[in-house]
């Protein structure tokens, strides 16, 4: 971790573009120049892509049948999160799980095929196609979080409503938005508020979702370049996929969930040379020797209840097609 931190804040000074991306659980960090890239990453995002032609983009509909988790496993860790929040241990804890998929497309299909702000290959092993940005530096060095909190149905009635008014999503929201200013706040000044709970629209092939974003904003300063890889490993993993307070919140994920996430929840990004962007790896699937694993979740506070919640991670289990 260290050493891929100051090899970041190495090449930041040298304004020299760079890939990097981190696990969940900080123990495999990926970074390499731009300009040797190797062949099995494929990228699309708003600063840099190297995807090339469509040419794995499927003319058909993918088909995508999952086997979520037991309803019976997931009370378990429910129940063991629960009680850590009753015990004020957590205030807020994103649980997630892995579900088992069949599918008729392979990742390069499902990359090529998906439409996401951030896409991400690597051959042979997961795709990733996340709407959430985690953060993004511009050239005058202000860094912006884009914390993700609350998910609907868009065709309940009056789904905007319901999402933005409902108890448990507001204070779910709050909470990650407290934890990214204060995460923000390590490194930046004047940390404020820039949008609080505005809408983003997601297409899948069956079926439209609404998610809740809010804007936060920080000024880092000159230098910000040579300091890039220090900045983004102090606010990991991120805190909108893991939760508050964030160091005994990663405890109790590490005692209830089934196995380590991997480079699931974990962020990828570019830095360009002059400016930085990057996102969480939520949308993920992954490929193992038992064929592919689609990894979801939510978060869950006091007020969460089990059946609600364990919809939710079923309901995420999706590709967003263009």
């Amino acid at each position: 971790m260290k050493y891929a931190t100051e090899r970041m804040n190495s090449m930041g000074k040298a304004q020299r573009p760079y890939f990097f991306m981190f696990d969940f659980e900080l123990k495999r960090p990926v970074i390499h120049p731009l300009d040797e890239l190797p062949e099995d990453i494929i990228i699309s995002t708003p600063l840099f892509e190297n995807s090339g032609p469509e040419r794995h983009k499927r003319d058909d509909a993918i088909t995508l049948k999952a086997e979520p988790v037991s309803f019976s496993e997931y009370k378990k860790a429910f129940k063991n999160v629960i009680r850590n929040i009753v015990h004020g241990n957590s205030y807020l804890l994103n649980l997630t799980f892995p579900s088992r998929i069949i599918t008729d497309a392979n990742l390069e299909e499902i990359f090529y095929s998906s439409r996401a702000r951030y896409r991400l290959l690597i051959k042979n092993k997961f795709v990733v196609f996340s709407p959430e940005i985690f953060v993004r530096i511009d050239e005058a060095g202000t860094i912006k979080s884009f914390p993700m909190k609350g998910t609907i149905d868009a065709s309940v009635p009056e789904a905007e409503k319901i999402i933005l008014e409902d108890e448990k999503e507001k204070a779910e929201h709050n909470t990650i938005v407290d934890l990214i200013r204060n995460d923000l706040s390590m490194n930046a000044e004047n940390v404020r508020l820039e949008r609080y709970r505005y809408i983003d629209t997601i297409e899948t092939s069956s079926y439209t979702l609404l998610q809740v974003s809010s804007e936060i904003a920080g000024a880092l300063g000159p230098g910000w370049r040579a300091r890039a890889g220090s900045i983004i490993g102090s606010m990991l993993p991120a805190g909108s996929i893991s939760g508050a307070p964030k160091k005994e919140t990663l405890r109790i994920i590490r005692e209830s969930e089934i196995s380590d996430r991997g480079y699931y929840t974990g962020i990828f990004g570019i830095f360009t040379g002059k400016e930085l962007d990057s996102a969480v790896m939520i949308r993920f699937i992954e490929q193992n020797d038992k064929g592919y694993v689609y990894r979801s979740g939510g978060g869950i506070t006091y007020l969460s209840r089990m059946e609600m919640e364990y919809k939710e991670l079923v309901k995420k289990i999706y590709v967003p097609l263009g």
